[in-house]
């Protein structure tokens, strides 16, 4: 437990996380990665790039602060981070190593004003949420073994490609000693890791299951511009042959269908499909409602399997295509929305943003809209209310 003159310290230090929060998560990775290259393994080197990693990170270390008093406020964004760390394979032995680069970036960027009365809090601070993070993986790792599944990675092949559109290849992965796999929940993803050829480190990825059965997981991955540092592993499986091996983590993730009757309203931007229509080909008797947004329809993948089961659940199904019909608009949705209608929304971040503030400015309530990120959890700017 935290003192009261502990918790008091780190409060105090809200509106400087809030001012210096990125530059502090900088140079924490620079400096974590310049001394211990060997976690280059792990981490996604795009949203490095990108900078995603660093601005998700002061995010979480932000509303830590925020909720000192009260952790369990950050319970959900917790338990969706540690799905991500367990597909990912972090152990409890790497936190040690992030609290000490993190109190040192800490230090680093704040310069006198971090006094040691502010270190030593944030550091018995960082031990609890320490705690919290390596307990939690800890239970889903067990989880997972319990399920059937397997802890940190495991040998897989390419066992089948199928192109789905112009865009995106499905492809079909099979576990190298044969093994049958654990069943999954629609909308869960699993981590590839491979080793691409001109690549000094091993390169991890997250795509959605699209389908599975004991024998196979698919997933559908979208060809990416080969000038774009995103692509690396995308492009490298497009371009694998039939039999390529590669590693993979047991599905994880927590964007899953919400156990209720409720109509359901999918909206998906590009590749955001995947997880949705994942979830779509799990109903049965509860009505539900497609809008999928794309470039045109060349790149529009599963739209012909998604109008079908659309069709034999009652629901309606609308293509927006920002080529010819520009981009979804509220006047799109409305249509589609009831009382108690679950949405679920997923894509690149400004569609996921501009799409959720249109439901929330037609009234739709908070806690019915669902949506999931592809990469680390960015804050969105969307308002509360209309």
């Amino acid at each position: 437990m935290l003192t009261k003159q502990t918790i008091e310290t780190i409060k105090a230090t809200v509106p400087v996380l809030e001012v210096h929060g990125v530059a502090i998560t900088k140079t924490f990775y620079s400096n974590l990665f310049n001394d211990n290259p060997q976690l280059l393994n792990i981490f996604n080197h795009t949203n490095q790039k990108k900078d995603r990693q660093q601005t998700a990170l002061a995010n979480t270390v932000y509303a830590a602060a925020v909720h000192i008093e009260n952790l369990e406020a950050i319970v959900p964004a917790v338990v969706q981070i540690a799905h991500k760390h367990v597909s990912l394979g972090i152990l409890p032995e790497h936190y040690p190593i992030v609290g000490k680069y993190l109190l040192a970036a800490i230090k680093e960027v704040l310069g006198d004003a971090a006094t040691d009365e502010i270190i030593e809090a944030w550091g018995q601070a960082y031990g609890v949420i320490a705690d919290v993070f390596i307990s939690v993986e800890e239970d889903l790792y067990k989880a997972t073994e319990n399920a059937g599944g397997w802890r940190l990675f495991k040998p897989f092949t390419i066992a089948k490609k199928v192109v789905e559109s112009d865009a995106v290849t499905s492809f079909y992965l099979q576990p190298a000693d044969g093994e049958k796999l654990p069943t999954f929940t629609a909308g869960q993803y699993i981590s590839i890791r491979v080793q691409v050829p001109g690549e000094e480190y091993l390169m991890n990825r997250q795509y959605t299951v699209t389908e599975g059965t004991e024998e196979y997981y698919r997933i559908s991955v979208k060809r990416e511009d080969d000038n774009d540092p995103n692509g690396v592993v995308s492009n490298f499986l497009h371009e694998s042959e039939v039999g390529t091996a590669l590693e993979v983590s047991a599905p994880a993730g927590v964007f899953t269908l919400v156990d209720n009757d409720n109509p359901v309203l999918f909206i998906s931007g590009g590749v955001g499909v995947t997880p949705l229509q994942s979830m779509l080909n799990t109903m049965e008797g509860r009505k539900a409602s497609f809008i999928q947004c794309a470039r045109n329809e060349k790149v529009a993948a599963f739209k012909e399997t998604i109008e079908e089961k659309i069709t034999q659940l009652d629901g309606t199904y609308k293509a927006v295509y920002s080529d010819t019909d520009g981009f979804v608009t509220k006047t799109m949705i409305e249509p589609f929305l009831t009382a108690d209608s679950e949405v679920y929304v997923c894509g690149p971040a400004p569609f996921m943003e501009t799409a959720i503030a249109q439901l929330v400015e037609l009234g739709v309530a908070s806690e019915k809209i669902h949506y999931e990120f592809f990469g680390p959890a960015m804050a969105l700017q969307i308002p509360t209310k209309a």
